[in-house]
């Protein structure tokens, strides 16, 4: 069975350990040296970046996210023995694990670093497709020849580099489609190396159960259950047209992946659907002032990361959650796509007043959607307001001191409520 050593990477006979250095991080499959589709995920990566930047945290619980009402972005490995879980509510995480250190996300940092792995993946293949800061699909079909070895040595030898380079770590997944390779990837965190082969696919998919499906949540899920699918044999159990009779859309794309087929291609083009951005506050609130000083900020960062994109939305959309968890979004959509943070603020503010009634809210949002090239943005004038354009060119001009002194250069006093 062909096998290879995680850590010399040195093709070896399937064993407990390396012949060649007596390392046990061995993977060992059928397929190894003919599966082209990998996922690579980052293991915990906000925390391992801020445990490599501070050695002293190295063997205490890191949890990353913001006050007792936030969520926990990530949590280290340490976290997560004790039921630490991405998502959950801050509150709830230092329940489980008091003595934590909590630190705040320090994004600037997370992206230096994840663009250093993603040259490291580039240098593999050009067809490499970001998921998000820390995973990403790659097809490295056809490679082999260009780096005299098969994609499971190259994908070996990427989380080596990334491991000494850049002092974090990563698993992967490696199969015959974007589907299975993310399943993969989740298999044997931290520091694996996960294979599915096309022989073995409905086997491993048979007992498994249908939430290892990406996209599918609790809502989802208690549809399934009560339609009584529960494992991927129970999605078997039924046709193709009653699947899409039952679920829509969805059941079509159930039927496949129930079979372990996924034709969607590895793009390292794929669009971007919307830009958004919220914040979580330390307690409820219903005042119209203090909502008015997030909002601005929020309107900035989802401007600024339009302009860097170069992009712009048709579509404004205001988020707000209520202490209780249900939510509230409101959208509207524009006469003309922008990328200015005046013209999403005031367009959001519009929604929040007609929304702030159903307050207090413990976490509020906005975004734009409907995305467009910049090229597209803020052609047609306002008759009803008539200040706009200037507006927009005092916000040029902000942009461009910034941009040469720093982005705490200049701002606009509703930013410091």
């Amino acid at each position: 069975m062909p096998a290879l050593c995680r850590d010399c990477l040195t093709p070896v006979p399937a064993a407990r350990r390396c012949p060649a250095c007596g390392s046990p991080r061995i993977t060992a499959h059928e397929e190894l040296f003919s599966l082209t589709i990998a996922h690579m995920d980052c293991d915990a990566f906000y925390a391992s970046v801020e445990k490599r930047d501070n050695p002293e945290l190295a063997s205490k619980p890191v949890i990353i996210g913001g006050g007792t009402r936030g969520v926990v972005s990530t949590a280290c490995y340490v976290a997560r023995i004790r039921g630490v879980r991405s998502a959950m509510p801050m509150f709830q995480a230092l329940k489980l694990c008091p003595d934590a250190v909590v630190i705040k996300p320090r994004m600037e940092a997370y992206a230096v670093v994840s663009r250093a792995v993603r040259a490291m993946m580039e240098e593999l293949t050009p067809a490499v497709e970001p998921l998000s800061l820390d995973e990403a699909f790659m097809d490295l079909t056809g490679t082999e020849k260009l780096h005299g070895a098969p994609p499971a040595v190259m994908l070996a030898r990427l989380i080596k580099r990334m491991k000494d380079e850049l002092g974090i770590t990563g698993s992967i997944g490696l199969s015959h489609n974007k589907f299975l390779a993310k399943v993969a990837s989740d298999l044997d965190k931290p520091r694996g190396f996960a294979v599915i082969g096309k022989a073995e696919t409905d086997d491993f998919l048979r007992d498994k159960p249908v939430r290892l499906i990406w996209g599918i949540g609790p809502a989802a899920q208690a549809s399934l259950e009560k339609a009584g699918i529960r494992t991927f044999a129970d999605l078997l159990r039924w046709d193709r047209e009653a699947l899409h009779a039952r679920f829509g859309t969805m059941g079509e794309r159930l039927w496949h992946l129930a079979r372990g087929e996924d034709r969607r291609r590895v793009s390292a083009h794929a669009p971007v659907k919307s830009i958004s951005n919220e914040t979580t506050f330390f307690e409820d609130t219903a005042s119209l002032d203090v909502l008015d000083g997030h909002l601005w900020r929020l309107a900035e960062r989802v401007s600024d990361r339009a302009k860097a994109k170069q992009m712009a939305g048709r579509v404004v959309t205001l988020k707000l959650k209520r202490a209780n968890h249900s939510a509230l979004t409101r959208r509207l959509s524009l006469r003309s796509p922008t990328q200015m943070a005046d013209k999403i603020y005031r367009t959001a503010r519009g929604l929040l007043d007609q929304a702030v009634s159903e307050g207090p809210f413990r976490l509020l949002g906005c975004g734009i959607s409907d995305l467009v090239p910049e090229s597209q943005a803020d052609v047609t004038g306002d008759l009803l307001d008539p200040q706009a354009g200037q507006r927009a060119e005092a916000e040029r001009a902000t942009d461009a001191i910034r941009k040469r002194f720093g982005k705490d250069a200049i701002m606009k006093g509703r930013g410091l409520r």
